[in-house]
């Protein structure tokens, strides 16, 4: 065996840089010189690739070449053996036909090009054949904890809607109680339908059909109350939050105006499921409605309402905030701003009515209810809300009831 030369490359002597002046340098790779590569021309470059293909025109095809040769063996010895597996019996090809018909090693050297296809589709339906019947393939989603495949299940009928609506939905659209109040009213068996009673929720009946009301249940609605109140800053209208209390503390027999005539004592029964319709945020006052009565709580907050929400709303003008005069500052094109244009989340605000009351006091009536509206409204005008004071809801109006002290509701009162 010819003995390699092992190359060495040295990193030359100090003395040798110190004599050239310049740092020692690694030769390119890319060749045993220094020097780099001579690109080709272009018509170089085009000659040499004719040449390399007459070379392979004339260089004879693979097939015509000798035949492959098989590798060494020792004797006794074949394939199947010289690759590791068992010596005693030849490797057998699970695709080979049986004992008695082997086929060639190389079909190459057999069977032309077009005729192999042929033998390979033969062997594979041949291989196909001689497989045993396997059990069909087992899911093993069910041991990993996942839910098994779904099973194709007989397609859902569309239900068809007959115009048929919830009975306590369709009693609250004729005004006859709230949804809470029907669905207490069923459950006691007060509510007959083409008198017939019914008293299982989620009864669905007809617009047409007559609905009947119980008197017990008209006695039980008229005993529920409203209260009015004059709320004072610093309460708040619903649940107590942040350490303020709620406006329901104020109900007291002591807080009561002695104005009100109305033959009712009040009870602890009163002051439970009383709630805020229409709220007034801690640093507002004025007058506040809790009520017990679902209808005058839809009719004052529910979303087709329409009462009218009076205002009167003290500002002062950040362009010039020592005005005392703010009508006088304030440009009319934010009044109209205030009056239609203005949105608020991203939704149009409904028409209001604003005008001033006097030189520092706006008037506002709105027949709707957003979070803090009409402070938010006039910050976009460039006005700052000092005072909120609600005068009115639908024809209830504040009147002389004093600052904290509140007043029941009278039956010939109406919103």
């Amino acid at each position: 065996m010819t003995e390699r030369k092992k190359l060495i490359l040295a990193k030359p002597a100090q003395a040798d840089t110190e004599q050239t002046g310049s740092p020692y340098r690694k030769p390119p790779v890319r060749g045993s010189g220094t020097a780099p590569r001579k690109r080709m021309t272009a018509a170089e470059a085009t000659q040499a690739r004719e040449e390399a293909a007459a070379r392979e025109r004339a260089a004879p095809r693979r097939d015509e070449q000798a035949p492959r040769r098989e590798p060494r063996q020792a004797p006794g010895q074949d394939r199947g053996a010289y690759r590791g597996e068992g010596r005693d019996e030849p490797r057998r090809d699970p695709r080979q036909a049986p004992q008695g018909d082997r086929r060639p090693s190389s079909r190459r050297e057999q069977d032309p090009r077009g005729t192999q296809d042929r033998a390979r589709s033969a062997d594979r339906s041949d291989y196909q054949d001689q497989r045993p019947e396997q059990a069909p393939r087992r899911d093993h989603r069910r041991a990993d904890g996942h839910s098994a495949p779904r099973q194709p299940q007989a397609p859902v009928e569309p239900r068809e809607d007959d115009g048929r609506l919830r009975l306590s939905k369709l009693m609250s659209e004729k005004g006859l109680a709230s949804r809470r109040e029907a669905d207490e009213w069923i459950e006691q068996g007060w509510v007959s339908v083409d008198g017939e009673v019914v008293s299982e929720l989620g009864t669905r009946v007809f617009p047409h059909q007559v609905i009947t009301i119980d008197s017990l249940a008209r006695t039980q609605q008229a005993q529920r109350v409203t209260v009015l109140i004059h709320k004072p800053i610093g309460y708040v209208s619903g649940q107590a939050e942040d350490g303020y209390e709620p406006a329901v503390a104020l109900i007291r027999p002591e807080n009561r105006w002695h104005e009100d005539k109305l033959p009712v004592q009040l009870t602890r029964g009163h002051l439970k499921n009383l709630a805020p319709a229409g709220r007034l945020d801690i640093d507002s006052t004025g007058l506040l409605v809790l009520t017990q009565d679902g209808r005058i709580a839809k009719q004052l907050i529910g979303e087709d309402s329409g009462i009218e929400k009076e205002y009167l709303v003290r500002v002062v003008y950040e362009a010039s905030p020592e005005a005392e005069n703010v009508s006088a500052v304030v440009p009319p094109e934010a009044i109209e701003q205030l009056k239609f244009g203005l949105e608020l989340d991203g939704r149009q605000l409904k028409p209001a009515q604003v005008s001033w009351q006097n030189e520092q006091q706006l008037r506002f009536v709105l027949r709707e209810g957003r979070k803090r509206q009409i402070r938010r409204m006039c910050e976009l005008v460039g006005l700052k809300v000092v005072g909120l004071k609600r005068v009115r809801m639908g024809r209830i109006t504040l009147g002389k009831l004093p600052l904290g002290q509140w007043r029941f509701l009278r039956p010939d009162e109406r919103f």
